[in-house]
């Protein structure tokens, strides 16, 4: 069990963004795009940080990846239609809410579905 999720606990869950080597703490329960944004970190790129739906779960382009799935709140329908194929720890920071400690790779490298297949399984070690 997380620190931040034992009952009593007063401790702020930290959010370490690995990209930008910067830990930020935050109330449990935050946003996680919101977080990123009040604190300057960017977590989409050109020309997807000029276009994007701006928090409401649609475009795609605030996806992120988390290395522990117990520290940040269940997939919502809008993640399930744009990430369900590319695995449980790849999130929209904006319909994420940070639960406990948890590091967080922005614009992380797209998985190609078709290296699933168990032919290109090779390519799966190479990320």
């Amino acid at each position: 069990m997380h620190l931040a999720a034992k009952e009593g606990s007063n401790r702020m869950p930290t959010v370490y963004f690995v990209k930008q080597n910067q830990s930020l703490h935050c109330p449990a329960g935050a946003n996680l795009r919101r977080i990123a944004i009040e604190h300057g970190i960017g977590l989409q790129v050109f020309p997807n940080n000029l276009i994007n739906c701006f928090g409401n779960g649609l475009c795609g382009t605030c996806r992120v990846k988390v290395d522990d799935l117990r520290a940040v709140s269940e997939r919502t329908p809008a993640e399930e239609a744009k990430l369900g194929w590319e695995g449980p720890e790849y999130r929209l920071a904006c319909q994420t809410r940070v639960l406990a400690d948890v590091s967080v790779v922005s614009n992380p490298r797209r998985k190609l579905a078709w290296t699933n297949h168990p032919t290109y399984q090779w390519m799966q070690k190479m990320e």
